[in-house]
């Protein structure tokens, strides 16, 4: 009687076991997004908002570009604060510190935004050479100070950096620049999270800083899910805001954990 009782508790929890609904992988929600050069975190808001209202808890890293291991550093002060996986985005320059950055254990995946993706040894400045763009073949575009920090000439900001937004908000963009240090464009990387992370790449198809075949030549490098965005310019991130967020979305989605 026994082991009759014994085997009918066992049948009903082998009987429960089966009928136990498995735990479902849960989308990715933390999102850190990195600006380039030149600009600061404000020009996200309008990506921001729109991975806000999605659900999605959106940090955004305000780095100083001092030096690239200062903003390195920067981002990853940011990733610390995260409580799980995280989805890193990194606009234009902000693709090399995210490449950097990228190794840190919170970070599950990367989204490149018209942004540059060395590869551990490399610097940006070298293969924005090889390829260059409007901007590199325009004379004195890039102003710099007396001590070494570098801006975009605010008379030529808007037509290179931001032809698709409006007016007065290239101009106020062009007038509040962030000086970069100069040493940040050709500090070669240590680390290349894109070689062990699966990563997005956009290609803003009309972008006069960086070559848009750069573009997708480091996207193609990486393996990258590549979407271009045809006619946007290097402020892809805030003239096509629906069109980046969406990118942004899908990656983490697929991201589960």
């Amino acid at each position: 009687m026994t082991f009759f009782k014994a085997g009918l508790a066992i049948a009903a929890a082998l009987s429960l076991a089966s009928t136990t609904i498995p735990a479902r992988a849960e989308p990715l929600k933390n999102i850190v997004l990195v600006h380039g050069a030149w600009v600061d975190a404000s020009g996200w808001k309008p990506v921001y908002e729109i991975l806000v209202r999605e659900g999605f808890h959106v940090s955004i890293v305000q780095e100083p570009e001092t030096s690239f291991q200062d903003d390195v550093a920067a981002a990853k002060r940011v990733l610390d604060m995260q409580d799980g996986p995280t989805l890193l985005v990194g606009h234009s320059y902000g693709g090399s510190i995210i490449t950097e950055a990228g190794v840190h254990p919170n970070v599950a995946g990367l989204v490149y935004v018209a942004a540059h993706a060395p590869d551990v040894g490399e610097d940006e400045g070298a293969l924005g050479k090889k390829t260059p763009s409007v901007l590199t073949k325009t004379e004195g575009a890039i102003e710099k100070t007396p001590d070494g920090y570098t801006y975009l000439d605010p008379a030529e900001f808007p037509k290179l950096f931001a032809p698709d937004l409006p007016r007065d908000r290239a101009e106020f963009v062009a007038r509040s620049q962030v000086l970069a240090a100069a040493s940040v464009f050709t500090t070669p990387l240590t680390a290349a999270a894109w070689k062990t992370k699966p990563s997005w790449g956009i290609v803003a198809g009309n972008d006069q800083i960086i070559n848009p075949d750069l573009e997708r030549w480091y996207y193609a490098r990486a393996k990258s899910h590549t979407t271009e965005i045809k006619g946007a310019s290097h402020s892809v991130y805030e003239s096509h805001p629906k069109e980046v967020a969406a990118v942004i979305a899908e990656a983490a989605r697929k991201l589960q954990h």
